[in-house]
């Protein structure tokens, strides 16, 4: 009797621990992003939802009417000067809404006119650049492409400096539409040494990358 009672006392306590331990484990397990595929078949779309920033620099082509077209790059102040076109808004637009926008100003001078925009250099707004910042070798704000990766924003940065703890990075991004800021996991030493592709993650416009340094 002695010893079934000793071993039933044995069995809770280590149900207990085991308990305690999965509820441990639990909290201190962080949040986890779907890995990213390596190509993608929408990459038109989402390069439409690019917003034009300040110091990009932009292609404009009016279809038979090439005079009306230009190069130029975004002001400071975040406006164009194109033939017939003074101080025209820019930042915060897409391409296709600058390019209404600027039909809507040709159809005073020609008709049905057919405008088309391309960004040649992206700078980007804050909002649209992904910032790597802590154990990297140049820490920097890149400006996002469309489906761009984590592996993508590393080569960027030139990789992980010599003291960082690349598995314990986060990611930090925030709810446009309700400004909340949600934090995730980041196994970046395990996507760069060992070449682990689960660990590489889709980007959005405007995350923030944190990358601490090892404490040994």
């Amino acid at each position: 009797m002695r010893t079934s009672a000793s071993n039933k006392l044995i069995l809770a306590l280590v149900g207990s621990a085991l308990a305690l331990s999965g509820c441990a484990s639990n909290e201190s397990a962080g949040r986890v992003l779907p890995a990213a595929t390596f190509a993608s078949t929408d990459e038109g779309a989402a390069e439409d939802k690019y917003i034009i920033g300040a110091l990009d620099e932009l292609t404009i082509f009016v279809w038979r009417n090439p005079e009306l077209g230009a190069k130029v790059q975004v002001r400071p102040d975040g406006r164009i000067t194109t033939p017939l076109i003074s101080d025209m808004p820019a930042v915060g637009k897409t391409t296709s809404q600058l390019s209404e926008d600027i039909k809507g100003v040709l159809t005073k001078y020609i008709e049905d006119p057919r405008v088309s925009v391309m960004v040649d250099k992206f700078q980007g707004t804050f909002s649209q650049q992904i910032r790597v910042v802590g154990a990297t070798e140049k820490p920097a704000s890149l400006p996002y492409r469309a489906n761009m990766t984590l592996l993508d924003a590393m080569i960027e940065v030139g990789g992980l400096s010599e003291l960082a703890a690349g598995d314990k990075a986060r990611l930090i991004r925030q709810d446009r539409a309700t400004g909340k800021q949600t934090e995730y996991d980041l196994k970046v030493a395990r996507l760069l040494k060992r070449g682990d592709t689960s660990a590489n993650v889709r980007l959005e416009p405007g995350d923030v990358i944190i990358i601490p340094e090892s404490m040994f």
